[in-house]
């Protein structure tokens, strides 16, 4: 009998290990060890809507040339995107005037929208001078990733802010993300991230929350916890603020372009060791949300588990190091 249970054991097992290599065989022939940055000959360009001209955008391999760039990724956002652009550029030109070396640009990107986010986000340019307001419109929806990964690309700025559309964050806290900033990188030619994050509403969120969505994002935190970022509590606030030369190294590097990119940019920080700071921000939770949140918490699980594969395998690799040992 127990010859039986051994041999059905030994099975079993090999069963499990070649299903396993099969998998692992499958990952590293399907995918591209770097990410294939494609931009549309269209999506090079922005419109100055007062001079009706179009411009090139300037690259991120460039010298800086402002001191902040602000980076709002938005997909079919016609409704929320005006509160947000409202409040971000009412405090960024009362800062401005405070300090005249003080220098912005906010670019909105729409994700391939198919409402009037464009033209929304134009009438801003118009108003405030394409200097400080430009807009780039994707041909195609790339996901939340993809979207701030363009703008950052595009991006003037010694430091880089990605905000969300829907304004859940207050701006004003950008303040405490600079300082925080600051004590990391000095320049913009030093590594440093400054982010945003909920973790000290966690208690109030779980007493308004469900129970069943509770066990989800706990679920999910384990999961971020267990395959990806173990330094930092809220890796999916939308209000980050990165070095100029950090942006670089990780959205270069950047695979994943919808919902699980927060993680995977986390990730690669730890594994480049690029010094981090979490800083506590306002946040309210605004309706209109794209995904529920077992969808979207589904999807984001999926991902964390792909991309602890991918780079444990090899399948993916940081394009950074890469450079660095070339």
């Amino acid at each position: 009998m127990w010859t039986c249970v051994c041999q059905l054991c030994f099975y079993l097992l090999s069963a499990i290990a070649v299903a396993a290599l099969s998998i692992v065989a499958v990952v590293l022939y399907k995918t591209k060890p770097y990410p294939n940055i494609k931009r549309h000959k269209d999506e090079e360009t922005f419109l100055d809507p007062n001079s009706i001209k179009t411009f090139t955008f300037p690259s991120l391999e460039d010298t800086p040339s402002v001191e902040l760039s602000v980076i709002v990724p938005a997909y079919n956002e016609e409704q929320r995107l005006p509160a947000m652009l409202d409040e971000c550029l009412a405090f960024l030109e009362q800062k401005s005037a405070g300090n005249p070396s003080f220098t912005y640009e906010v670019i909105v990107v729409s994700d391939g929208s198919q409402d009037a986010t464009v033209s929304v986000a134009l009438s801003y340019s118009k108003k405030h001078g394409a200097e400080k307001v430009r807009v780039l419109e994707l041909i195609e929806n790339r996901g939340k990733g993809g979207a701030v990964r363009m703008g950052i690309l595009s991006a003037r700025g010694r430091n880089l802010l990605f905000a969300d559309a829907d304004g859940a964050t207050k701006f004003a806290d950008y303040d405490k993300l600079e300082v925080a900033l600051k004590q990391l990188a000095s320049e913009w030619r030093d590594d440093g991230i400054a982010i945003g994050s909920r973790a000290h509403l966690e208690d109030d969120a779980i007493a308004t929350r469900s129970f069943f969505r509770t066990i989800l994002m706990h679920g999910f935190h384990f999961l971020v916890w267990l395959f990806a970022v173990r330094s930092i509590r809220d890796t999916q606030c939308g209000f980050k603020l990165f070095s100029r030369t950090t942006a670089r190294k990780l959205f270069t590097s950047l695979h994943v372009e919808r919902w699980a990119f927060d993680v995977e940019l986390l990730y690669l920080a730890e594994k480049l060791k690029v010094p981090m700071s979490e800083v506590a921000v306002r946040w309210t939770e605004i309706d209109g949300s794209k995904l529920t949140p077992f969808w979207s918490w589904l999807q984001m699980g999926r991902d964390l588990f792909m991309i602890w594969l991918r780079y444990l395998v090899g399948a993916w690799r940081i394009a950074s190091i890469q450079k660095k040992e070339n």
